[in-house]
């Protein structure tokens, strides 16, 4: 698996790196903290991508309310291997307690990242989210003074519009972009994805699977199956509910299966083609979910050809 350097940070991320906000909840939801896979499943998950080169795992303080860091720090002594780690804050851990990118907060929320990740530094800590209340040049200078401590590495910024990142590259210099990007998401595709590659700013795609979408699973005219992202949250997806969504996914299934592959690794691949991508986070609900995640290294798919899987989705 290649690993690609950050900036000059002296990071480097592999081109699949795991996501973990899946453990002990599903993602920052207070509602669904202590759902999600228990410490020994996620201990599974991590033993299976560390086996196959994904050697960086992303997660979050409010990730299942610490318990995602909690069992990374678990498998980290057990196991005597030190990934590279991206964490990130913004959002409550728990429900009513505070939230933002108050200098103050970062300062002790990073703290507590490190205590139950049984670390003593990250490599990436990442801006959850923007913060309307907090001026970026605040969130900035305490990711600095972070760096200056030796506790975090480099630092980024996530979920943000192209607005929010011009505001973010005129106050400093944000390592890296984590965007949720797929063939089914692809609005950076207008403005944030430049504005990283003229700034040399890493790219990370979170999501590339679209909430499973674009493994198949979910088919025109079918109840959702058990336990999936459209039984427990099914509110940031209700918008593919709709036959051209359908239309496409049926459409790339034979794509798909015209290369002898299914639905999830040719998704997979067609992210690993963008040129302006670095990265794609990979949080499988079990060990051989990565299969479809390290089998797309294998496709490489031509401009051509990754322009026609992406005018299947209009």
């Amino acid at each position: 698996m290649e690993e690609r350097e950050i900036g000059r940070t002296g990071v480097r991320l592999p081109e699949l790196v795991l996501g973990c906000g899946n453990f002990g909840g599903i993602g920052s939801a207070p509602e669904l903290f202590g759902h999600g896979e228990s410490d020994e499943q996620a201990h599974a998950i991590m033993d299976a991508a560390w086996s196959l080169g994904m050697t960086a795992f992303d997660t979050a303080d409010a990730y299942g309310g610490g318990r995602s860091e909690t069992a990374i720090g678990k498998w980290i002594r057990a196991t005597e291997n030190r990934p590279t780690l991206t964490t990130k804050t913004f959002a409550p851990m728990e429900v009513g307690e505070d939230h933002g990118l108050g200098r103050d907060r970062i300062l002790r929320q990073i703290e507590s990242s490190l205590e139950r990740l049984g670390v003593d530094h990250v490599d990436l800590y990442l801006a959850h989210a923007p913060d309307p209340d907090t001026p970026v040049e605040e969130t900035f200078g305490a990711f600095e003074e972070l760096v200056e401590r030796g506790l975090i590495r480099a630092y980024g910024v996530s979920n943000v519009a192209a607005d929010e990142l011009r505001v973010a590259l005129a106050a400093g210099r944000p390592a890296l972009v984590q965007n949720s990007y797929s063939l089914l998401d692809r609005g950076d595709e207008q403005e944030v994805l430049p504005l990283c590659a003229e700034h040399g700013v890493v790219y990370e795609a979170f999501s590339p699977l679209a909430g499973g979408w674009l493994t198949g699973k979910y088919r025109r005219g079918e109840e959702p199956p058990g336990g999936s992202r459209m039984t427990k949250r099914p509110g940031p997806y209700e918008q593919f509910r709709e036959d051209r969504v359908y239309d496409a996914l049926e459409a790339f299934a034979a794509a798909a299966s015209e290369r002898g592959l299914d639905s999830a690794t040719l998704a997979h691949a067609w992210l690993l083609a963008q040129p302006n991508v670095t990265a794609l986070i990979v949080g499988p609900r079990r060990p051989e979910h990565l299969e479809t995640a390290t089998a797309a290294l294998d496709v490489k798919l031509s401009p051509a050809e990754a322009g026609e899987l992406a005018a299947l989705f209009p």
